[in-house]
């Protein structure tokens, strides 16, 4: 299992989970330029780690991640004045956290344990599966700074997820939405109590581990891939070919001979 680092916590809660936890708490987790490098090198680590067959990421304190500390990431990174240039690395940078969260073979479940905003609404939203907490508040704050809310993959994954007339609400106004709203509109596969949300998403994931890891990469890939696809037909064949991969493998033949 990887090391603490000066702002991410790691556990290995069950076989094959990784559980890692943002860790600025009185900062409500804000990812500082600190945690985003930490952050890129983690999922670089993880995503050779076979011994990792799922990551639930969370957050310490009463946050999950009140997205990018813009008191805190670096000299003039984020002032108007800073060269272009500068800003669009910035941007690309931040934006290869979601990329590099997508690519993990992993599944991954976001534990939303209190406000998720910005970046770490982008994040949660990269995660595989969502469990909320009822105490977890989501908004896209950018728009409320005079900044475009079509950030960090958000303007791709929220209108599929919840739909485009309320991924334009909620992206439009930057307002607060709740819970149990988020719930409502199909952000959280389940929405818990705050003191059931972790082992709660822990269970989850257990379970998501225990599955051949080859027919758990191949069904994400296939999620994230049909989601988009042109029509039926090419969305078939993905599923054809995967099918045929992952019943050729020694896993499956064994779990097929003790099925009843």
């Amino acid at each position: 299992m990887v090391s603490a680092t000066e702002t991410l916590e790691f556990d290995a809660p069950a076989e094959g989970v990784l559980l890692i936890r943002l860790n600025r708490p009185k900062r409500l987790n804000a990812i500082n330029e600190v945690m985003r490098d930490e952050l890129a090198s983690t999922f670089k680590s993880v995503a050779q780690d076979a011994s990792v067959r799922v990551v639930v990421l969370t957050g310490a304190g009463r946050g999950f991640c009140s997205g990018i500390d813009i008191r805190d990431f670096g000299p003039g990174m984020l002032e108007a004045s800073a060269p272009a240039i500068d800003r669009l690395r910035f941007q690309e940078a931040m934006a290869g956290l979601v990329r590099a969260l997508a690519d993990l073979p992993q599944a991954v479940v976001a534990a939303v344990n209190g406000p998720c905003v910005g970046a770490g609404l982008a994040l949660s939203l990269t995660a595989d599966i969502r469990i909320g907490s009822t105490s977890a508040t989501f908004g896209n704050a950018a728009i409320l700074l005079g900044l475009s809310g079509a950030e960090m993959g958000m303007s791709y994954h929220l209108p599929r997820i919840v739909g485009a007339g309320v991924a334009a609400d909620w992206m439009l106004t930057g307002r607060t939405v709740t819970a149990e709203e988020a719930d409502r509109r199909g952000l959280l596969s389940q929405l818990v109590g705050p003191g059931e949300l972790l082992a709660r998403s822990i269970e989850i994931a257990s379970g998501i581990a225990e599955l051949a890891p080859l027919g758990v990469q191949l069904t994400k890939r296939a999620l994230q891939v049909n989601i988009a696809a042109p029509g039926l037909g090419p969305a078939l064949e993905l599923e054809n070919r995967n099918q045929v991969l992952s019943h050729a493998t020694d896993e499956a033949a064994a779990r097929r001979s003790t099925r009843p």
